[in-house]
Formats: C-alpha cells, sequence, structure tokens
C-alpha cells in the first residue's frame, strides 16, 4: 500500500517531489565561498580587499591551515583567541584542526552571542590543499550541509608562477580544474605573453570556469558571492569531446535536450558512485525531470550524493539537462554506456 503524505493530501504549488522549490540553490542555508591556490598566489591579498568592501562585512573566515606557521597579520592581527573580531566587522578563525568542529564552534557562539551574527562563510585554503575533502565536508554531516551551502569556489593562480607550478604541481593543477571561477593574479608583474599562456592552460584546464583577472587583489566582490547564471555549467550539445589533463583527470558534460526521468537517473547515479565513488571528484548540473517544474540542482563529491533541491525558475532559457563530471580515470564514454544500458532496463514513465 501506498503510503499518503500531507502532500497528496493537501498539495502544495510551492512543493515538488524533493520539498519547498527553492529560489536558489543554497535555499536559507548560510552561504559558503572558497578561495583555493596554490603557495604564493596572491589568495590573502584578495581575501583582504573583498573584507573591505560592503558585501564583505559580516564574513566568518577561516583560514584552513596545516603546520606550526601563524596567518598573513594583515588578515589576523595578534591575538591568543582561535576567533577574532576584526575591524571592519568580520571574525576571522584559524584552524588546524578539524573543519568541522570549526564551523559547529562558529554557528554555536553566534547563537549563544559569544561572537557577532555573520551572514557568509569564507574559507581561505591552505596553498597545498587538495579541495576534495573540504567539499566531502559539507556532503558528509547532515547537520552542516542543514546549515551551510557551498555557493562558489575561486582559485588564485599567479601569473608569474602559474604555468611553472601547474607543470609541476598536483595541487595546483586539482585546484584549478575543480573551481567554479578563475582569477589570475600578478598580471602587473607578469610578462603579457606568460600571461597568455597561462591562460590558455588554464582554459584547456578547466573550460566551465569564468577566467578574470586580480592586481593586488583588486576584483569586482560579485566574484566570491555570486554563482552566476546557470551555475557556470557550459552549454554544449550531446555528450561534449572529454578534456583530458594529467594526473589522470578528466572532465566532460553530460546534455540531454528531453526531460530526464528520475529513477533513471537516479539508478545510474547510484551505481556509478557505488563502483567508482572515488575517482569522482566532482560532479554538478541543472536537470529537466519531467513532472518538475523548474531546475533540479544535482551535485555529488566521489560516493556521496548531495540531496536534490528543484528551484523556482531556470536560470534562461535553455532548458536541456546539464551535467559536469570531473573524474579520474572514468571516461565520458563509460558514463554514456552507464545511463544507456539504464534507460534501457529502466522505466519509460513516471
Amino acid at each position: 500500500m501506498t503510503e499518503t503524505t500531507i502532500l497528496d493530501l493537501f498539495p502544495s504549488q510551492s512543493a515538488g517531489r524533493f520539498g519547498r522549490r527553492q529560489k536558489r540553490e543554497r535555499g536559507s542555508r548560510l552561504p559558503v565561498t572558497i578561495v583555493t591556490g596554490f603557495l604564493g598566489a596572491g589568495k590573502t591579498t584578495l581575501v583582504r580587499r573583498f573584507l573591505e568592501t560592503p558585501e564583505g562585512k559580516g564574513t566568518a573566515l577561516i583560514v584552513n591551515e596545516f603546520g606550526s606557521e601563524g596567518i598573513d597579520d594583515a588578515l589576523l592581527r595578534e591575538s591568543s583567541d582561535e576567533v577574532t573580531l576584526l575591524g571592519n566587522g568580520c571574525l576571522c578563525c584559524n584552524t588546524r584542526t578539524d573543519l568541522q568542529n570549526t564551523l559547529r564552534r562558529l554557528v554555536a557562539d553566534r547563537d549563544r552571542g559569544k561572537i557577532p551574527h555573520f551572514g557568509r562563510v569564507l574559507i581561505e585554503t591552505s596553498g597545498l590543499a587538495d579541495m576534495s575533502p573540504i567539499l566531502q565536508t559539507f556532503s558528509t554531516d547532515r547537520a552542516l550541509g542543514a546549515e551551510f551551502a557551498i555557493e562558489v569556489v575561486v582559485a588564485v593562480v599567479d601569473a608569474v608562477n602559474g604555468l611553472r607550478n601547474l607543470e609541476k604541481a598536483p595541487e595546483a593543477r586539482k585546484q584549478a580544474i575543480l573551481a567554479d571561477r578563475i582569477i589570475i593574479s600578478k598580471t602587473d608583474i607578469a610578462d603579457s605573453k606568460d600571461t597568455k599562456k597561462l591562460t590558455a592552460m588554464l582554459e584547456d584546464l578547466n573550460p566551465r570556469a569564468a577566467i578574470g583577472s586580480a592586481v593586488r587583489g583588486d576584483i569586482d566582490p560579485k566574484v566570491l558571492t555570486d554563482t552566476g547564471s546557470g551555475d557556470a555549467i557550459e552549454r554544449h550539445s550531446g555528450y561534449v569531446a572529454e578534456a583530458t589533463h594529467s594526473d589522470g583527470i578528466v572532465s566532460f558534460i553530460m546534455r540531454d535536450e528531453t526531460p530526464l526521468i528520475w529513477p533513471v537517473f537516479q539508478r545510474a547515479m547510484e551505481t556509478l558512485t557505488s563502483l567508482r565513488g572515488p575517482d569522482l571528484l566532482r560532479i554538478k548540473g541543472l536537470l529537466n525531470l519531467a513532472g518538475s517544474r523548474g531546475p533540479v540542482v544535482f551535485q555529488a563529491v566521489q560516493h556521496l550524493i548531495h540531496p536534490p533541491v528543484e528551484l523556482a525558475n531556470w536560470p534562461d532559457k535553455d532548458r536541456s539537462s546539464r551535467v559536469v563530471f570531473i573524474t579520474r580515470g572514468v571516461s565520458e564514454r563509460q558514463v554514456e554506456d552507464l545511463f544507456k544500458a539504464c534507460r534501457a532496463l529502466g522505466f519509460t514513465s513516471e
């Protein structure tokens, strides 16, 4: 016997199969901006300038470091406290421990009135950081996932040393590949030819990301706060040719012009994550599902699938499903064959 829900008895126009439709992907959750980049890329300078803007006020800054060295004094004045109130109304927290504990403590202290209210969290990663564990943090902890939502990942790349870093450091390449946006720093002191070569390399590594530049950290604050139309998902037809990077990382975009059947898509993704979870670095897309009025945001990191979120409206006139895959050793053809098999064996209607 099918269970009757309250929505069956009293349907709500604002609710869909994934709950209440949201105006934006994160709904009412606190937005999280992640700023990453290799050693010396200029992350601290860019973050400091952002915190000085009106958009940066009321931000809780977490500097996710490891090792024994302190962070830039321009961001965090000398203090014995783990959390410091900056002069511009921002909080700064230096952590070398578990990020989950830091986030929980910030929320608890805010709710108890121990620290001022904040409406955004900005995480500045270590120069050698692997982004995957940070992204996973918000997927594995349901309490954190209900409180916070990653809004944008920004990678800062040094125009002077960027080419060398991308060629020699796997961490630098992975940071650029997983970013939603890329900012090239120090363009004022770099050779213009090197900057053009660097831009071309970054476009090859991450064709989805918007690439901008910053001199002494001066950028439009919206770069760190606004996801942009369509969440930076490329518009291509069908399965695009996959981009192959060093370290076995590949990226490609799946696109479908016809509405998808949710049980088929769901089973295909569950199979993929079950078999190759550790190699799924990041998956994100907008789905046009049969029976849904608005687009459904789908995300997965490794073996973890985020709860889908149905948006109230499409970001543009494009109504096709498009999903970005960033994987290690999982090819476009393998994913395409898996989805074909699930369609052939699955449902033809809801």
